[in-house]
């Protein structure tokens, strides 16, 4: 490394725990849960992960409780976890005794893939996608144009499944409400063509998000940690942005902020790159800037190439070697963010934090394509 990396090694409080650094493991769908029930192997992977020195681990996206929430589009959304059901809850409580043996922090993150789900998918064929606006396929609605009735039911199955959190113990709970899913539906223009109070300015296409919010916060109480996780990038769009201005994302923020969010993990496929034209600042830092919350950086974290979406679909070359950590090590030092969540490098070498805390980069797991279908 180029720069000194001890600041990644700083303590950093997270509501009423204390991180033992700033690295945090990044949420990554691995479709190891069959019928939505993390097993002993899914135990032992994030357990490696805490033995190798994150300090924060998220876990990968698992569905809420809400018949809706499940894709099911070929091996792409297979064998996702659940965060509801005894089984898948036993599962996760393995999980998050494992991790707490290594000294890390465990906090689930929960998800619903909207209009991603068209009716016919299992595991209740009757049941279509939900999203903003309605879609007909071959004459069928294949999805549902969520009513206001709609809208709370979600959000209600999201609280049920914090408070859940809450009860086993974690440490936090996250919302996926980025890439191109449901509460990211609802904010882009692109997919959400709605008049209701529900979509046209951004104060009302953040509306169904802040419910989402508001009924955890009710349900978790003030002192448990919400952390919302948002990108102007989609899985289907690398160039689709939720907030044209940081007036716009002032709003988006400033309007979580008041439903209950205490933390914004922000997704961007290369975490340096400015968010809006004649400004440097990166999307963290204006988040940073403009919430007055704390921020977590995510983007292409340790390797030299940027993050390519749709892995198991794409023939792209996706490998990558370790990069250099000091414009990450610069960005902490000038506040544009307090954690640095790694992704693709902490899948290759789950010891990645303790051989960059030890200086034994040059030990360190470049990441391959064949990481995808690892399960170390």
């Amino acid at each position: 490394m180029n720069a000194p990396a001890d600041i990644l090694f700083e303590t950093q409080r997270f509501g009423a725990a204390t991180l033992r650094n700033r690295i945090v493991m990044a949420p990554m769908t691995r479709k190891r849960s069959p019928a939505g029930v993390p097993t002993d192997e899914v135990a032992a992977y994030y357990r490696r992960r805490g033995e190798g020195g994150a300090g924060l681990i998220f876990s990968e996206g698992a569905f809420i409780d809400h018949p809706s929430s499940q894709a099911h589009e070929g091996a792409a959304y297979d064998n996702i976890p659940h965060f509801f059901g005894r089984d898948a809850l036993r599962g996760w409580q393995r999980v998050l005794a494992e991790i707490h043996r290594t000294g890390a922090l465990f906090v689930p993150q929960l998800w619903h893939v909207g209009e991603v789900r068209r009716l016919g998918m299992p595991d209740d064929p009757a049941v279509p996608g939900y999203g903003p606006r309605e879609i007909v396929e071959a004459g069928e609605v294949v999805v549902k144009a969520m009513s206001e009735r709609d809208c709370e039911d979600i959000a209600g199955s999201y609280a049920r499944c914090a408070r859940t959190v809450r009860e086993m113990g974690c440490g936090g709970v996250a919302l996926h409400g980025a890439h191109g899913y449901l509460m990211d539906q609802f904010f882009w223009p692109e997919s959400n063509p709605r008049t209701d109070g529900f979509g046209g300015t951004m104060t009302d296409r953040c509306r169904f998000a802040c419910l989402v919010v508001e009924r955890i916060r009710d349900a978790v109480g003030p002192d448990f940690p919400i952390v919302f996780r948002f990108s102007q990038w989609k899985m289907t769009d690398y160039d689709a942005r939720i907030a044209e201005t940081p007036e716009e994302l002032e709003t988006l923020l400033n309007r979580l902020v008041g439903a209950g969010v205490d933390w914004f993990d922000v997704s961007t496929r290369r975490f340096w790159e400015p968010a809006f034209p004649g400004d440097p600042r990166s999307l963290a830092a204006w988040t940073r800037q403009l919430s007055g919350r704390p921020a977590i950086a995510v983007g292409s974290i340790g390797l030299d190439r940027p993050h390519q979406s749709k892995f198991f679909r794409d023939k792209v070359k996706i490998d990558a070697n370790v990069a250099d950590l000091g414009p990450v090590v610069e960005a902490l030092a000038r506040g544009d963010f307090e954690l640095a969540a790694v992704g693709r490098a902490i899948l290759a070498d789950p010891e990645w934090p303790e051989k960059v805390r030890t200086g034994r980069v040059s030990d360190i797991r470049p990441f391959e394509r064949a990481d995808l279908a690892r399960y170390r």
